[in-house]
């Protein structure tokens, strides 16, 4: 079997300060992006309000449809050209805020779209599907989503104390954290909605990117163990250094896959696939340079080293001099 990059030997815990620099800017980036006043969008799944796909059988202007929309009293709608090119596609996403829709009538906003187009394009037209999110079932999978993500990081951190030690569920959940914090960073910047499927692709980040950090650190464990005179910085770069060709494959692979998935899955998957991206690169850079050094830096203030290997073997008497 022919072994990726068999001979590496990168001190990656000597560039800890570089790393965590790295990462601080992104945090703060993130969190600034985010604390903004209407910066992190929310989708009709946690905002509420309702989503209208219509396809036209003739391309249609996007300025026409706003104005048969604005002429029947709809001024807040959101329009997205799924299909064509230049403003002149065949179909169509139409968003409403939720102030168009109620929790008595959540067909209320389907209903006005459809009467607005039938003034311009009557018989041309066909809705290919619609969702309605009223303002208290918005609120309350908003807080299910927060509840989902909580718990997953709460299982993250049992799970590794029992297998390993705290300290290395504590150094996973705070990569998971700096993923999808920096994740959502990426999606406030570039303004993209967060809905159920962003969501989705956040949980799954979560998943990929402990897988990483296990990997590494049971190498990390059974370099301990094999060699206990190691300081402990040592057998991180090892555990780090052995596993890289696996990490390069697995994450190279993914990343492709989802790649892919992001230019050609079309418009319905393309926030889900920008998460996944954004998550795995990140997820990648973190399980390297921020979990391993996180251990690192709690056992240095801690001041405890890793036991040497105390041979029980007699050791033979010296021959008296004569």
């Amino acid at each position: 079997m022919i072994e990726l990059l068999p001979n590496i030997n990168v001190d990656w815990l000597g560039r800890r300060k570089l790393f965590f620099a790295i990462s601080m800017i992104m945090l703060i980036v993130s969190m600034l992006s985010i604390l903004r006043a209407g910066s992190l969008r929310y989708g009709v799944d946690f905002k509420g309000g309702t989503l209208v796909y219509v396809r036209f059988q003739e391309p249609a202007q996007i300025d026409r449809i706003r104005e048969l929309l604005g002429g029947s009293g709809i001024e807040n709608a959101t329009i997205q050209e799924l299909r064509g090119g230049a403003g002149q596609g065949n179909e169509f996403l139409i968003q409403l805020e939720q102030d168009a829709v109620s929790e008595d009538n959540l067909s209320a906003g389907r209903e006005k779209i459809t009467e607005a187009l039938n003034k311009g394009f009557a018989g041309k037209f066909q809705i290919l599907n619609s969702e309605s999110v009223g303002p208290k079932a918005g609120a309350d999978l908003r807080r299910q989503a927060v509840l989902a993500t909580a718990y997953a990081l709460g299982g993250i951190l049992i799970y590794m104390a029992v297998r390993f030690e705290l300290i290395y569920g504590a150094a996973a959940v705070f990569a998971v954290f700096h993923d999808v914090l920096v994740t959502l960073g990426l999606f406030s910047i570039t303004n993209r909605p967060i809905d159920l499927t962003v969501v989705a692709a956040l949980l799954t980040l979560v998943g990929y990117q402990v897988n990483d950090t296990i990997v590494v650190f049971d190498r990390v464990r059974e370099n301990l163990r094999l060699k206990r005179r190691e300081p402990l910085e040592k057998s991180l770069n090892d555990g780090i250094n052995q596993t890289m060709g696996r990490t390069i494959i697995t994450a190279g692979l993914t990343t492709l896959a989802v790649l892919a998935l992001f230019l050609f899955g079309g418009d319905a998957l393309e926030n889900f696939a920008f998460a996944l991206l954004c998550g795995q690169v990140i997820g990648t850079y973190s399980s390297i340079a921020i979990a391993a050094p996180v251990v690192l830096i709690y056992t240095n203030l801690r001041g405890t080293k890793v036991a040497p290997v105390v041979s029980t073997a007699k050791v033979p008497k010296q021959a008296k001099a004569k």
